[in-house]
């Protein structure tokens, strides 16, 4: 049985006729007559009472008009729904997600809502370092990765670029203002997450010290922001580099100074090839924002 040989025989039902039913469908009354009588005899039916003056339906006929317009119907909506899946409109986005800063990750959301309503996407929050590997691995299709400037197997798509901000105990003498790479205080011990946890941004520091020719001296291990900031105003002087996540917080006895250098870099990372319909959906998002970047 033929989608088509269901066609024309709704058509002929509701056109009462062969002849208008080929009008209907634009093609030659033979081609519906000669798939009507294939229709009836895969289905051991007759479908048609045939005189040479009037085409009705038989009693089979009738009870499977709407079984037939059900098909029918049916199809339709999967071939639009194939296209809206074609399109990205439609469909799952599986995106790996980084903290903050602000509310950037919840205007991205706003605007693949608002592009494409039917597209769910479906966030995810890794460690950094299993990012990666996720969207490698294809459990993933994207995942916003911060600091990382390569990896194998995948392309790093760049979105927006954050300034980083170093906290330290207040009374160190240390200028006012922005600080650049080179006014570091890399005689204090060094808050930092063990590499393992986070290795492009462990590397993007200690990089940033050792080309101001200065071996990083690490500390104890940064925890939560929070929770080092105190330790820092509280305790042995030590200093650590955050980037903004929920606003910059402000803790007694400890200075906090914006790094003009270096930055953090947050990207997309994706397979290679030609993007999915979905993947080009957060794309186009990602390009809307007020700060999309190389996107744009």
């Amino acid at each position: 049985m033929e989608l088509r040989q269901l066609r024309y025989f709704v058509a002929v039902a509701d056109e009462g006729g062969f002849g208008r039913a080929a009008e209907r469908l634009g093609i030659v009354q033979s081609a519906v007559s000669q798939q009507v009588r294939r229709l009836e005899r895969q289905l051991g039916v007759t479908l048609f009472e045939r005189s040479t003056r009037r085409v009705r339906l038989s009693g089979a006929g009738e009870r499977l008009l709407p079984e037939a317009r059900g098909v029918l119907a049916a199809a339709e909506r999967a071939r639009r729904v194939a296209a809206d899946l074609a399109s990205g409109a439609e469909g799952v986005l599986r995106l790996g997600t980084v903290r903050g800063p602000g509310d950037r990750i919840y205007r991205l959301l706003d605007e693949l809502a608002a592009s494409a309503p039917g597209l769910h996407v479906r966030p995810r929050r890794l460690p950094p370092a299993e990012r990666p590997a996720a969207v490698r691995a294809g459990e993933l299709d994207a995942a916003l990765v911060r600091g990382l400037t390569a990896s194998p197997g995948l392309e790093l798509l760049p979105v927006w670029t954050d300034p980083l901000y170093v906290a330290l105990p207040e009374d160190h003498p240390l200028p006012a203002g922005p600080l650049t790479g080179r006014e570091l205080p890399a005689g204090l011990p060094l808050r930092l997450a063990p590499r393992e946890e986070n290795p492009p941004f462990h590397d993007l520091i200690t990089g940033a010290l050792r080309a101001a020719g200065a071996e990083p001296l690490l500390g104890p291990s940064f925890t939560g922001l929070q929770e080092t900031l105190m330790a820092i105003g509280t305790g042995p002087p030590s200093w650590t580099v955050f980037y903004e996540v929920a606003g910059v917080p402000r803790v007694p006895r400890v200075a906090v100074r914006r790094l003009d250098a270096p930055a953090v870099t947050t990207s997309l990372a994706v397979r290679p090839g030609p993007p999915s319909p979905a993947l080009r959906r957060l794309l186009q998002a990602l390009a809307a924002l007020p700060d999309g970047g190389d996107l744009r």
